[in-house]
């Protein structure tokens, strides 16, 4: 007895913390909170695909309890043998045709969300973005608009806007649970397509979704949705960028200058050639350092200083410059604000 209720706590401690942990999770990071067109489609087919399940649950165990009480042994019939059936063509076919039937309620939809979640741009005029996947974080050039970002992705609400994915090194997966489904991105010329349309202003979290190295679970970065006269502005901004504007501050200058002699190599400001790094016009209004510090200026120099402690296996390198230059240069990075369009304003 003592060991059966020990087993019955243990399942309902587990059962408990089960419950409790569901509720977890960050805001704008959920499948189960749609706020995108194409993420409505997949939520209504997963209620879809659960409401079939419980039905046939409910029906198999019905069948199971009605047979079982109805046919059991009963008393005094020990050595009763009850006649044998064997085939019975009424019920073979009522049990082939109804899961032919429910498997056609779930595809046809399906078919149909795949094929429209399958569209891409066909008008020049579209929102196009090229999104390159790297060890570990994520690169947005902006098609025809000579603007790239990384680690956030500025897109207008109500519109689509429409991806070409690839990897510069392993396959990684684009994901923004709120807004769409996940797309692999893949090295080489083996490019993916895919769209996005937000329905509510916000900031939501994306994710890489394919185990790609030490770092992957830290792969984060972020969609800021904004109104279509926010994201107009955004673009003026970012286009109107200057790389060469001189800084407000002394620090800051002496940063700028120790930047441009150890960091060009690899990262990019404005419209300049693009480096093996991210670009960094709009750094100082980032959200996150690397997408999961908090952008002060302290976190900044230890990033700059050992950019592995953070996130282990990247490949940018450590010490390129002294205590005291990652903190001119932190300075610097956090004056870059080409424009008053946020994420903070979109929250």
């Amino acid at each position: 007895m003592k060991g059966w209720m020990g087993k019955f706590r243990a399942l309902f401690l587990l059962g408990s913390l089960s419950l409790i942990l569901s509720g977890c999770g960050v805001d704008k990071l959920s499948a189960l909170k749609p706020d995108g067109y194409g993420a409505e489609l997949l939520y209504d087919l997963m209620i879809l695909s659960i409401a079939i399940m419980i039905f046939v649950f409910i029906v198999v165990m019905a069948i199971y309890t009605f047979v079982l009480i109805r046919y059991r042994r009963k008393k005094g019939q020990e050595d009763f043998i009850p006649k044998q059936t064997e085939g019975n063509k009424v019920l073979e076919i009522i049990w082939t045709v109804i899961p032919i039937i429910l498997l056609l309620v779930l595809a046809v939809p399906t078919v149909q969300a795949v094929f429209d979640l399958a569209e891409t741009s066909s008008d020049e005029a579209d929102i196009r973005i090229d999104v390159t996947s790297a060890q570990f974080w994520w690169q947005f050039d902006y098609a025809g608009e000579e603007i790239s970002t990384s680690q956030e992705l500025y897109i207008p609400k109500g519109e689509r806007v429409y991806l070409t994915m690839k990897s510069a090194d392993v396959i990684h997966s684009f994901w923004v649970p709120s807004i769409a489904g996940k797309m692999d991105t893949n090295p080489g010329d083996n490019e993916n397509t895919m769209y996005l349309e937000a329905k509510e202003e916000g900031v939501y979290w994306g994710q890489c979704t394919e185990l790609c190295g030490p770092s992957h679970s830290l792969m984060d970065f972020r969609v800021v949705v904004v109104s279509p006269e926010e994201y107009e502005q955004w673009v003026n901004d970012m286009k109107n960028a200057d790389p060469e504007a001189t800084p407000d501050t002394q620090v800051a200058q002496e940063g700028q200058e120790i930047f441009q002699n150890n960091c060009m190599s690899c990262h990019a400001i404005g419209a300049q050639p693009k480096g093996v790094g991210p670009n960094l016009t709009n750094f100082g209004d980032r959200a996150k350092v690397a997408g999961i510090l908090e952008p002060t200026k302290e976190n900044i120099k230890n990033w700059i200083l050992n950019p592995n402690e953070y996130k282990p296996g990247n490949t940018m390198p450590a010490n390129l410059v002294n205590e005291e230059e990652a903190g001119k240069v932190a300075e610097y990075l956090m004056q870059l604000k080409p424009s008053e369009i946020t994420p903070e304003s979109a929250q």
